[in-house]
């Protein structure tokens, strides 16, 4: 119930009780909650209070605006755990589980289509032409929704049959047999925002220019030698990360 008395501003009370009926599942995803006038009877508050809650719902997810229909429940945010997320979560090479993969398409590419390669492989500029890579687009879904988009680069130098392994969808320990000097070992991880461009938005279902959480991995084995460059651009709109520190 809101307090009028409390020194909670009344609009976030309404926001709390709304998003407390939104995680019991009273108000159900793709359901219309109440009108505003419904909520100024039902609580006894102003209008523009009520306003103010449903707007910043909005704006945060929780809700969404149908022209001339109404306000409705969105889809809520998976929650990604950052403790169980590591360099290796969307990787190729230390993936056990291959058929949780959906694949897009896997390519042959030069370092001359993707510069980047050059810098985060090492490679000397000289020769650099001559580097062939596997070029892995995935999808990573949970409950039927796509949360991420994600691109694998793997030298074929070091694992000239990776393309085929992919497509048979052998797990990481077939694909290092007589390969264990290059098992990933370590990872180094850059996160950024960054937003959808026009193939981006199709493979993850939402319009362009929408906000993307990046993530950049780089894989490398005992010796320091990378061997997968990783990077997964997740919805932001769908995910939530969440940290966790001890002193």
């Amino acid at each position: 119930m809101i307090n009028k008395y409390s020194n909670v501003p009344i609009y976030s009370q309404l926001k709390n009780i709304i998003i407390e009926k939104i995680e019991k599942g009273e108000y159900e995803r793709d359901s219309k909650i109440p009108s505003e006038q419904e909520f100024c009877e039902m609580y006894n508050i102003s209008r523009p209070t009520v306003r103010q809650a449903i707007s910043e719902l909005t704006n945060n997810g929780y809700l969404y605006k149908k022209k001339g229909k109404g306000t409705f429940v969105a889809a809520q945010k998976l929650k990604i755990d950052i403790r169980c997320y590591t360099g290796f979560t969307r990787s190729i090479l230390d993936n056990e589980n291959p058929g949780e993969q959906d694949i897009i398409k896997i390519n042959k590419i030069k370092v001359s289509e993707f510069e980047k390669l050059k810098e985060v492989f090492n490679l000397p500029s000289a020769t650099s032409h001559n580097y062939l890579f596997a070029e892995i687009m995935y999808l990573y879904s949970q409950k039927d929704d796509v949360l991420s988009l994600n691109a694998s680069y793997i030298p074929l130098s070091l694992f000239p049959n990776i393309i085929e392994d992919v497509y048979d969808r052998k797990p990481a320990h077939e694909i290092f047999k007589g390969k264990y000097p290059l098992l990933p070992v370590k990872s180094k991880s850059s996160l950024e925002i960054t937003y959808t461009d026009q193939s981006d938005a199709q493979f993850l279902q939402i319009q362009q220019g929408q906000v993307l959480v990046k993530i950049e991995n780089t894989l490398f084995s005992k010796s320091g030698q990378v061997v997968e460059y990783v990077i997964s651009k997740y919805r932001a709109d769908r995910c939530r990360f969440t940290f966790e520190n001890f002193k």
